[in-house]
C-alpha cells in the first residue's frame, strides 16, 4: 500500500521537499551576503504557491501515516509560516464553517462597521492574528490544539537551532520568507473572498480558470467547488465546479494576479452561457 493517500501527491511534495533541500543547501553553503537574498527574491512567489500546497494538505492529509504527515508539516511550516495544524484549525474548522458571517470569520474581511479593508490592511491583521485565532478556535478541538502546540514548539525550536549556527543565512533562507509566505496566503484569501457579502456559497468566492494558475496552486481557482465540499481532494475540483457551473455567476470569476496576470491569457474573467452549459454537459 502506498504512504500516499492520493497518487496526484507524488509530483507536487516531491517537488517540495526539493525546494526544501534547496533551501538547506543554500542556507549550509552560502559564505557571500548575496545568495541568501537573491534566493528569497526568486523563491517568494513560488512558495507562495507552495502556501496552497499546505493548505490543501490542511484539508486531506497527504499520507496515511502521522509521522510523515508532521515531517511534512515541518517542511511546510519552514516554507510557509504556517506549522502544523494551525491552518485546520483557523482555516478548515474555522473559516469554511464562518466565512459567510463576517463577524465569526477568522480569515474576516469586513471591518467593524461592515466597510471592506484593503487588502494590505487585511493581509497584515489576517496575519497577525493567523495563530491566535487559530489557538481559540482549538478550544473546541483540544487534539489539534495539543498537535499544534507541540509542533509549533518544535519548530521553533529548529528555527532558534537554525539562527543559532548563522543568523544572517537563517533570516534570508527561513525566517523572512516564512513572514512573507504567511501574509501572501492572507492576501489570496482576500482575493478569493472580499467585498462578497452573501449567505449564498454560490455567490461568495472568486472563481479563477487560468489553466497555469490552477496547475501551480493545485487547482485553487475552483473555489466555489472548494467551499461546497472542502474535504474533497483538489485534484476533483474541476469536475466538481463542472457540475456547481450553472449555479455560479459569471461575475465570480477573475483574472489571476502575478505572475500570470503578467503572462497573458486567454481566459475569460466571465463565462458566456454557452460556456456555463458546456461545462455541465462535460460533468452529466
Amino acid at each position: 500500500m502506498s504512504l500516499f493517500r492520493h497518487a496526484e501527491d507524488r509530483l507536487p511534495t516531491s517537488l517540495i521537499a526539493a525546494v526544501f533541500a534547496a533551501d538547506l543547501a543554500v542556507f549550509g553553503l552560502s559564505t557571500a551576503w548575496w545568495p541568501p537574498v537573491l534566493w528569497f527574491a526568486v523563491m517568494t512567489i513560488p512558495k507562495g504557491w507552495v502556501s496552497s500546497w499546505n493548505h490543501h494538505h490542511q484539508h486531506v492529509p497527504t499520507f496515511r501515516k502521522p509521522w510523515a504527515n508532521r515531517l511534512l508539516e515541518l517542511v511546510y511550516g519552514f516554507q510557509t509560516g504556517v506549522t502544523s495544524h494551525t491552518w485546520f484549525l483557523h482555516h478548515v474548522v474555522g473559516h469554511h464553517i464562518n466565512y459567510l458571517d463576517q463577524s465569526k470569520d477568522e480569515s474576516r474581511w469586513q471591518r467593524a462597521d461592515g466597510s471592506t479593508m484593503g487588502e494590505h490592511e487585511y493581509s497584515v491583521i489576517t496575519m497577525l492574528t493567523a495563530y491566535p485565532r487559530a489557538w481559540a478556535v482549538g478550544r473546541k478541538y483540544p487534539k489539534a490544539r495539543r498537535i499544534m502546540g507541540r509542533m509549533l514548539a518544535l519548530q521553533l525550536l529548529l528555527l532558534a537551532g537554525l539562527v543559532a549556527v548563522n543568523p544572517y543565512n537563517a533570516l534570508w533562507v527561513f525566517a523572512l520568507p516564512m513572514a512573507t509566505s504567511l501574509y501572501l496566503t492572507a492576501w489570496a484569501t482576500y482575493f478569493h473572498h472580499a467585498d462578497l457579502p452573501t449567505d449564498d456559497h454560490n455567490l461568495a468566492c472568486f472563481n479563477i480558470l487560468h489553466p497555469a494558475y490552477n496547475r501551480m496552486t493545485g487547482n485553487l481557482g475552483y473555489h466555489t467547488a472548494h467551499h461546497r465540499q472542502h474535504g474533497l481532494h483538489w485534484s476533483k475540483l474541476p469536475a466538481l465546479h463542472a457540475e456547481l457551473a450553472r449555479d455560479i455567476p459569471a461575475t465570480n470569476y477573475r483574472l489571476p494576479g502575478i505572475p500570470f496576470v503578467w503572462l497573458g491569457t486567454e481566459e475569460k474573467v466571465e463565462l458566456t452561457p454557452e460556456e456555463i452549459e458546456a461545462l455541465a454537459e462535460r460533468a452529466a
